[in-house]
């Protein structure tokens, strides 16, 4: 392990236990995040001399995926049992660090799967599991800090990997993924299950088949009130985030979650592949929900004490990101103001328009929205492959919607036939990266930051995602 990531381990976790000592924290705020914004932007200029392009590329074709997981609270333990659906695929170890977790998990297995070994009760177990040789992808649902360590860790003794969002929550740590990657040539992708709604599936097919004209603008967001559960303290009848783990991450003031309203617009605009980002603006209003919350049930509840001395991030943060082509992107992030749910999925092009959010979904090629006959017309003609193959048996499998589903269907699908993933290390660094650059953008009073290029220049020549089944599609579906 290097010098820098033994040094973030450890800054992680004094972050998790270190707020009893709210003076100390106080004290060292200012001078702790001046030293973070200078690291930011030091990273966002960073240089990269590729060493080998994972864009498109092919990794030899494995029959069977062994798979290991780590974190199994809200969103492992339901993939367990997605993945025990699909064909091909070999559960061989799961790993949390609560021991009841992982007998949680095992129950979810569908009926004839073997046992597959346990890791738990220590810190590092999850080390433990990713040593062992028979398992080809680690699948790594646990918090955010630590994404990044154990993704590389991963890759560096031979697995490839797929890692929930975001990837990463520093610059350095998104250049990290992308050095590793290239150097090890083993896969990394970011779990962005939203490119595989299928609205959002929709209209990607949609704008590969031009019915939008030219792209000029999109707009994602993560508009979802979590107050509740970010406050929530784990119990025998309750989920919520281990250590209060989540809560802690919104003292971060940006575009902390940007990767769901994001990911399908990067695809639709061919971001990495033919377009890049160039630069970005960040603003943030003052938080009016969270200190709020804080102490309230701090007065209640002396467990909230440490949490009502802490400052929140704003309530609303929009972020606007130019790409190299001259397009525009808004991104918007609010898990804090009472709000239908939104990731408002707009797409504006010179000849037509889609937005998800507010329901019904609505399409135009005018300047009236399509009638609901018209709308059905275009559904049917511009469904991609993979809804038409898949669509409703994802329906019943579940998660959110069927997309979950999808997402890691077509993970092992790619995976058991050699072909190149829908999302590679580059979308990964890349939809991770906003965050800490839009942190940036908001401290410095909105001035636009460059965003890191991580193909080095391979977007000018790198292919769009590939929406069909060729060479692929033959993965089964256990029932």
């Amino acid at each position: 392990m290097s010098n820098n990531r033994r040094e973030f381990l450890k800054l992680a976790g004094l972050a998790g236990v270190g707020l009893a000592s709210t003076g100390f924290i106080s004290g060292c705020a200012s001078t702790a995040s001046a030293t973070k914004l200078g690291q930011i932007q030091e990273q966002a200029k960073k240089s990269h001399r590729q060493t080998f392009n994972m864009s498109g590329y092919a990794a030899p074709k494995l029959e069977t995926v062994r798979v290991g997981y780590i974190g199994l609270g809200m969103r492992g333990i339901e993939s367990v049992k997605r993945m025990s659906h699909i064909e091909g695929v070999k559960i061989k170890a799961l790993c949390d660090i609560r021991p009841e977790r992982v007998a949680a998990s095992q129950k979810k297995l569908t009926a004839g799967t073997p046992p597959p070994a346990t890791y738990s009760g220590k810190e590092e177990a999850w080390k433990e599991m990713v040593n062992r040789p028979d398992i080809d992808l680690v699948y790594i649902a646990t918090p955010w800090h630590l994404h990044t360590p154990m993704a590389v860790y991963a890759m560096e003794h031979g697995k490839h990997v797929a890692v929930e969002v975001p990837a990463a929550k520093t610059i350095e740590e998104c250049w990290q993924l992308v050095e590793t990657s290239e150097r090890t040539k083993k896969h990394c992708m970011m779990l962005e299950n939203c490119c595989y709604d299928f609205f959002e599936m929709l209209t990607l097919n949609m704008a590969r088949q031009g019915y939008f004209g030219e792209i000029v603008h999109g707009e994602g967001a993560y508009i979802h009130e979590l107050i509740g559960l970010n406050f929530g303290k784990t119990s025998e009848t309750q989920e919520a985030y281990y250590d209060m783990w989540r809560l802690k991450e919104n003292t971060r003031n940006g575009s902390l979650y940007p990767t769901h309203g994001l990911g399908p617009i990067c695809q639709i605009m061919n971001i990495n592949r033919g377009d890049q980002m160039d630069y970005l603006v960040s603003v943030s209003s003052n938080d009016f929900t969270m200190g709020a919350k804080a102490k309230e049930l701090a007065a209640k509840d002396s467990f909230y004490q440490p949490y009502a001395q802490m400052q929140f991030r704003g309530n609303m943060n929009t972020t606007t990101i130019r790409t190299k082509n001259g397009r525009t992107i808004m991104i918007q992030h609010d898990v804090s103001s009472i709000r239908p749910y939104s990731r408002i999925h707009l797409v504006s092009g010179t000849q037509g328009i889609a937005q998800k959010w507010p329901t019904p979904a609505k399409i135009a090629n005018s300047h009236k929205w399509l009638s609901a006959e018209d709308y059905k017309k275009v559904e049917a003609q511009y469904t991609p492959p993979l809804t038409k193959k898949l669509g409703e048996m994802a329906k019943k499998i579940g998660g959110h919607g069927g997309m979950d589903f999808l997402m890691e269907w077509r993970l092992i699908d790619c995976l058991r036939n050699g072909l190149p993933l829908d999302q590679d290390v580059y979308d990964a660094a890349l939809w991770s990266a906003i965050a800490p650059l839009s942190e940036w953008s908001v401290a410095n009073r909105s001035n636009s930051i460059d965003v890191p290029d991580f193909t080095a220049g391979a977007w000018q020549r790198n292919h769009p995602v590939d929406l069909s089944l060729a060479g692929g599609g033959t993965t089964n579906v256990r029932a």
